[in-house]
């Protein structure tokens, strides 16, 4: 059987597993080893098993993952996404909207400290959304900023999905950092215009709150010291040399540790649902990299990537109109699968492309970071969205998603800004050398 014919029946099967509810990793797994041991053997195939799994196991960069998960975890049990929060609240309060404006902020430093979407998300559906309802917020604007808000946690460095890209793509992980940090600040920027410009048409939606003195506004911050002490700890340490990103993991989980035993807040129940957490989100993520590298042996040795870089070249397409039509189906992708799983199920079809159209795979992994966070706020199956209902039963899917409006389309506004403007994410690498 032609080879490209077996890839394509392959990638079918893959996702017919993965709607079977066959775990993602695994689905990706199976049709690898399939697929390469009908091309090229089945011993070669199944070697690739464990060379593979041992491979990434071991993988220095990738040890960074579970730290800054465990990182994540630690601050949650100490509340330091309160004192986010607090600290947020104390300067933007006092404006219409200024709880929201103070969720974006607080969900962009959160992000920093915890690296994950979905997690960000659910914190603040916690934290932020009673204390916004409280203040008479509409609930589907109070929503939409919640599930909006938790979408940078992707983005904002440090990142896990960043680290995985890195890793993937074989690019150096701070490099990434680096570039995301112009993009993240655009990103809170437009929720920002957006939150301003909805309440202008609606300003019952996000009545402000009261004005803080500055006094106030300084004893609020000596009272969060703990979580600008561990960003500029992790956050300076990396741009700065002092660490490496593996080290500034390390040191941050200690910090974080050491906050929540020194507020009491570290029971034996919470440190095992920490490390609980931990593994089984590390887990889940080393378990789609090992599938998605064996799937990369098995669409390399198919000659796909090539195939498709050849076809497209040779149709003519226009460069912009291929790079839409990725960007909508990573939009659709987003909407159904996890940021990681939608990022390396099409990774080793993908990137070869950008490359071929003479893109740099630095700039493609913050833009596909970007849609795909997009996708996860998307209806019809936003994962942000479903994880705030989660955390908010009282409020339906309905109400969620009519509070996403305004922040969606601020989202296309800067993915069209980060697309056309590409000098954004590649200025501040170049300058950092």
């Amino acid at each position: 059987m032609d080879p490209i014919i077996v890839a394509v029946l392959g990638v079918l099967f893959m996702f017919l597993l993965i709607l079977l509810q066959v775990p993602i990793g695994i689905a990706m797994a199976v049709t690898g080893v399939v697929g390469y041991g009908l091309l090229s053997g089945f011993g070669p195939a199944i070697t690739i098993i464990a060379t593979e799994t041992s491979s990434t196991i071991s993988n220095p960069d990738l040890a960074v993952i579970p730290l800054f998960l465990l990182m994540g975890n630690f601050a949650s049990v100490a509340g330091l996404s309160g004192d986010i929060y607090k600290l947020a609240y104390a300067f933007l309060g006092h404006r219409r909207g200024g709880l929201a404006l103070s969720t974006v902020a607080g969900c962009g430093l959160f992000g920093a400290v915890c690296g994950s979407s979905t997690a960000t998300a659910a914190t603040f559906g916690k934290v932020a959304l009673p204390e916004m309802l409280d203040r008479k917020y509409a609930p589907h604007f109070a929503a939409g900023c919640i599930a909006a808000g938790g979408t940078l946690g992707s983005l904002i460095p440090p990142s896990v999905i960043l680290i995985v890209y890195a890793v993937i793509a074989e690019e150096f992980i701070v490099t990434l950092f680096i570039a995301a940090i112009i993009p993240g600040l655009i990103s809170i920027g437009a929720y920002f215009i957006a939150i301003m410009i909805y309440l202008r048409i609606n300003p019952k939606a996000g009545p402000a709150g009261p004005r803080m003195s500055w006094r106030n506004r300084f004893k609020t911050t000596l009272r969060c010291w703990g979580v600008i002490l561990i960003l500029l700890v992790v956050v300076g340490g990396i741009y700065g040399g002092v660490f490496t990103v593996t080290e500034a993991a390390a040191f941050g989980a200690v910090l974080a540790f050491l906050f929540a035993v020194g507020r009491r807040k570290m029971t034996r129940r919470m440190f095992w649902d920490a490390l609980e957490g931990t593994a089984m989100t590390t887990a889940m993520i080393y378990g789609i990299i090992i599938g998605a590298n064996i799937m990369t042996y098995f669409v390399t040795v198919s000659r796909m990537p090539d195939e498709l870089v050849g076809l497209i070249s040779g149709s003519q397409m226009p460069t912009f109109l291929v790079l839409t039509l990725l960007l909508f189906v990573y939009l659709l992708l987003g909407s159904i699968f996890d940021t990681v799983a939608a990022m390396l199920i099409t990774l080793p079809f993908v990137l070869p492309l950008i490359i071929d159209m003479g893109y740099s795979p630095i700039w493609w992994g913050i833009v596909n970071v970007v849609v795909i966070e997009i996708g996860m706020i998307t209806p019809p199956i936003g994962l942000n969205v479903f994880v705030l209902h989660g955390v908010a039963q009282d409020l339906s899917l309905t109400t969620i998603f009519r509070g996403i409006v305004p922040f969606l389309l601020a989202d296309i506004g800067r993915l069209i800004i980060l697309v056309v403007f590409p000098i954004l994410i590649m200025w501040l690498p170049g300058i950092l050398g």
